[in-house]
């Protein structure tokens, strides 16, 4: 285990904040016919950030600008990637948005993208449009454009990623919520996870959120709204190790919120829940959803299904809330077993979208 860096850990960047700061590098170049050498936007987490543009080349038809991801302090597979975007004019109104080489496509059901397109998220779709149409508006363009994402070693970096497993053929994906890469790596970010329990406790705080990530997160702080900032930990894939710290430290009660990727894990007693180290269990959950009502064939396809979030949206379609509920029972029995009881814990799963699937609670004992 690496020793912990001292000082502040440097945050990075997404894949999807730097393909938003290159298509408005590219597109202010193909309006202005100007070179352009470094492209500021807002991100999700609320400031502006400005990136360095590596290359930006244009003519009167199309553009190209490209920037190195930066990851921070963060082991990203995708850190050095260069990121391209290429803009260009459409006779067509609006803009339309594609990934070119080492941009996935994506070939199966359960993930955020549609089957066909490119693997490029839905909050940097969103930040890419919106940064496009603001550049447009502020120039007075009313031509439409065609945008077009790509990253040269896409495809060898994919192999380092779960990709293919998913159904995301030919390259990586453009991701990110925040826009922000937070650094994990595993001493620094354990030491994150106990100074934030302690701020939490120092702020006079016995209840606390332990959640994943940032989207887990903002549905808990709608959950919780009577708690302070201060409550809320992301704990990552360090579930285990933060359940013992929050007993550690002497909190009463430890609300768990996330989804069902990581959760499914949780509730078979799986603490360490990265993607990689421990993969999704369609046979546990196919055995749970038998439990809650389901019928052969329908237990034949959670076998047979892509993400744990496809999953949770047949169950949630038909209607089996006993299976989200048995799921959010088994995390808190397996949380409890893991620090030995002595804590309240309740856990609640959501959808991607933020929708509220099921909840359980254990007072102490398992």
């Amino acid at each position: 285990m690496q020793e912990v860096p001292k000082g502040k850990l440097r945050e990075g960047y997404t894949t999807g904040a730097c393909a938003t700061a290159v298509t408005k590098a590219a597109l202010t170049a193909l309006i202005t016919g100007e070179l352009q050498t470094e492209s500021t936007i807002y991100l999700p987490v609320k400031r502006f950030a400005t990136f360095h543009i590596e290359n930006c080349e244009f003519n009167e038809h199309l553009a190209t600008a490209s920037t190195i991801k930066d990851a921070g302090d963060d082991p990203d597979a995708t850190h050095g990637a260069l990121i391209v975007s290429t803009v260009s004019w459409s006779e067509e109104p609006g803009i339309v948005l594609d990934g070119g080489i080492g941009v996935g496509r994506v070939t199966k059901d359960g993930l955020p993208v549609p089957v066909g397109e490119a693997a490029i998220n839905p909050v940097p779709r969103k930040m890419i449009r919106e940064t496009a149409e603001g550049v447009l508006k502020e120039f007075g363009i009313g031509k439409g454009i065609k945008i077009v994402i790509s990253v040269p070693d896409g495809e060898e970096m994919a192999k380092k990623t779960l990709n293919g497993r998913l159904g995301i053929i030919g390259g990586i994906s453009i991701l990110g919520t925040r826009g922000i890469v937070v650094p994990f790596s595993t001493a620094a970010y354990k030491a994150s996870i106990i100074q934030a329990i302690s701020v939490a406790r120092a702020s006079g705080c016995d209840h606390i959120v332990i959640t994943t990530g940032g989207r887990s997160e903002k549905y808990a702080m709608k959950q919780f709204p009577e708690l302070p900032v201060e409550a809320f930990v992301e704990m990552g894939d360090f579930v285990g190790f933060t359940l013992k710290q929050c007993k550690k430290q002497g909190m009463k009660r430890v609300s768990m919120v996330g989804m069902m990727g990581k959760f499914s894990k949780v509730a078979m007693g799986i603490m360490m829940v990265h993607s990689k180290s421990a993969p999704v269990d369609f046979n546990f959950l196919a055995d749970v959803a038998s439990r809650a009502g389901a019928d052969a064939a329908l237990v034949e396809e959670i076998k047979n299904a892509n993400t744990a979030s496809q999953v949770g949206d047949m169950m949630a379609a038909r209607g089996y809330l006993s299976f989200f509920e048995q799921l959010s029972d088994n995390c808190c029995l397996a949380a409890l077993k893991e620090v030995d009881g002595g804590i309240e814990v309740d856990t609640s799963l959501y959808t991607l979208k933020g929708e509220f699937l099921g909840k359980a609670v254990r007072n102490g004992s398992y």
